[in-house]
Parts: structure tokens; sequence; C-alpha cells
């Protein structure tokens, strides 16, 4: 009811609502799970989603003031999408907040391990983090590091895109087929 009197709101909203999916839909692409080898498992879909949302936010926090709040407002919508998925799943409403406190310090968890990762471009210290978080194993695979030369791609893919196209059109990703067994980069 409100939203004639709030139209930019309700546009921003509808934004970060189609950044996310784009993100999302990147993050279910079947080359992740058939081709690389992620678990095709609730946690190996999270931590795909994690991983997209952190490669976009992080490219829009370097952005313009535009940006950065659209990059916000994609992590607040991964965080509502979080909460629904938990109650869908049946989480009761007071262990909600327990678990979206564990959803935060996974979050944050990987940035951490990713983000200086992606910063140097360092294919094997990123491969390290991904053994570690999406595939659980000590030794560092072959799906790790073609996941770390996919990961660095998009990044650097996304960095030479521009803000407001990031925003308007969605993120332009590579093609996550080009990096099975180590190809690609």
């Amino acid at each position: 009811m409100f939203g004639r009197f709030f139209p930019r709101s309700r546009r921003k909203r509808d934004s970060a609502a189609s950044l996310y999916g784009a993100i999302v839909a990147q993050a279910r692409s079947s080359a992740l799970y058939a081709a690389i080898g992620v678990p095709d498992s609730v946690g190996g879909r999270f931590e795909m989603v994690v991983m997209h949302v952190i490669l976009v936010t992080r490219r829009l926090e370097t952005g313009d003031a535009a940006a950065r709040t659209a990059g916000q407002a994609v992590f607040d919508r991964f965080c509502n999408d979080m909460d629904n998925a938990l109650r869908e799943m049946g989480v009761g409403d007071l262990s909600v907040p327990k678990h979206m406190r564990r959803v935060g310090e996974a979050y944050f968890g990987r940035l951490a391990a990713y983000g200086p990762a992606l910063s140097s471009g360092d294919p094997a210290v990123l491969a390290e983090a991904i053994e570690r978080t999406v595939f659980g194993a000590g030794e560092v695979s072959s799906s790790a590091q073609s996941l770390a030369a996919y990961a660095l791609a998009a990044a650097d893919r996304l960095g030479d895109q521009d803000e407001a196209a990031i925003v308007g059109r969605g993120p332009d990703f590579p093609d996550v087929g080009q990096f099975v067994a180590g190809e690609g980069r």
C-alpha cells in the first residue's frame, strides 16, 4: 500500500532482489556441482551462494555510494534468504537467531579466508581456503584448484565491470565449464 508513496525504496528493493537472484542463479550453475565437484547438498549450495555474494559485494564496496548501498542491500537480501530457508527447513522461531548467528559467522569467516587470497590473486592460497570450507578435506584437491581459478577469474571479470552495470544488468560471471580440472584463467 505504501509502495506508491516510497517508490525509490521499492526500486532499491527490486534491484537488490534482481541482483541477488542473478548471484543465486550463478551459484546454482550445474557445472559447479557436476563438473567441478562441489557437493550437491544444502552445505555445498550454501557455500556457493556465500562465495558468489562475497565476490559481488567485494566488488561493489570499491564503488561509489550507490554501489556500496547496493552491496549492502544484496547482503541484507542474503540474510533474509537464509532466514527464510531455515524456517522452511523447519527450524523453530526461537532457534532461528542461533542459526542465523552461525550463518553470519560462516559468511564472515569465508570473507576473512577468501578476501586476502582474492586480493593477492594467489590461486594456491585461495584453493587451500576453498578446500577447508567447501570440501572439508586437508589436501588441496583438483576441485578446489578449479574452483579457486574460477573465483579469481570471476573477481577479475567483476573488477572490469562498471558498478552501475553490475547493479542494473547483473554481474557477468565467467563460464564455470572453463575451469574444470585446472583449465582456464
